[in-house]
């Protein structure tokens, strides 16, 4: 069980990271920021699919499962902010992030954090989303519960049947809707390059973002430094070709030195509704 780290700022980290495997001496640590109305469980299976120095840190939100008591952010730079704090005690090693969908604006901003304090993460993977200064405008998170509802099953089929339950959809709603209300009013004033190298990552077939605004990233870190992979699917491609998108990850950490090159791994079969609900 990890011992309990309270960063500078106060922040208790326990609240803050899922620590899916525990290594005595991890040489990378990758930290993964699941999407709007999502949870860590999301980055359950993955530990299983890396190399074993490889520990992995998924973002617990707050307002959701075990935070369901605590008020949730719907600012992206408190959230940002949060999470900076929280990471302090982690920084010992080497590291890498992965955000998906919502999960990647929060990973870009944690990465610019902490660029600030001269801490260069090794990676930043970002998947599912369109490059902040491609976004469009939206006010989903001000819609009735039905249209938003419908709109992140537009999106794709993972586990959108629990807004079905009144009392799972009375719990789900909240954490979704204010998760929305982030990523829709994030409009950075200046989108700030990083020293990172950029992979990002899409499905095929996602309706939220196209190929060439998720290329976009490409203008946030060097011109040499940016790759982008895409693989079959809708905007939850990353849930039926898990493995392939972590042996992807896990190869290009390798290349960079970081890791030794990984052998092929199976991850257990998963449970229906273990990714948590859909949403951007």
């Amino acid at each position: 069980m990890p011992v309990t780290r309270t960063s500078a700022g106060g922040i208790d980290e326990k609240k803050w990271f899922r620590v899916h495997r525990r290594t005595v001496e991890p040489r990378l640590r990758l930290l993964c920021f699941p999407h709007a109305g999502g949870t860590a469980q999301l980055f359950h299976d993955w530990p299983v699919l890396l190399p074993a120095d490889v520990e992995v840190l998924a973002v617990r939100y707050p307002g959701r499962q075990d935070r369901l008591a605590e008020p949730r952010i719907e600012s992206m730079a408190a959230m940002a902010d949060a999470i900076d704090t929280a990471l302090r005690p982690w920084l010992d090693r080497p590291l890498a992030l992965f955000g998906h969908s919502m999960g990647a604006c929060v990973a870009y901003e944690v990465a610019l954090r902490l660029e600030t304090r001269g801490i260069v993460p090794a990676h930043l993977m970002v998947s599912a989303h369109e490059a902040p200064q491609r976004a469009e405008r939206a006010a989903l998170h001000e819609a009735d519960d039905a249209t938003l509802i419908s709109h992140v099953r537009r999106l794709g089929d993972m586990h959108s049947e629990a807004y079905d339950i009144p009392e799972l959809r009375e719990l789900l709603l909240p954490a979704l809707r204010s998760d929305y209300r982030l990523i829709e009013s994030y409009r950075p004033s200046r989108v700030t390059p990083v020293k990172a190298p950029i992979t990002a990552y899409a499905g095929q077939d996602d309706p939220s973002c196209g190929l060439d605004s998720v290329r976009a990233w490409s203008d946030l870190t060097a011109p040499d430094s940016f790759d982008l992979r895409a693989f079959p699917g809708d905007h939850f491609y990353l849930v039926p070709r898990q493995a392939d998108v972590v042996a992807d990850v896990a190869a290009r950490l390798a290349r960079a030195g970081h890791l030794d090159q990984p052998a092929p791994r199976t991850a257990p079969a998963r449970l229906p509704g273990d990714d948590g609900p859909t949403g951007r």
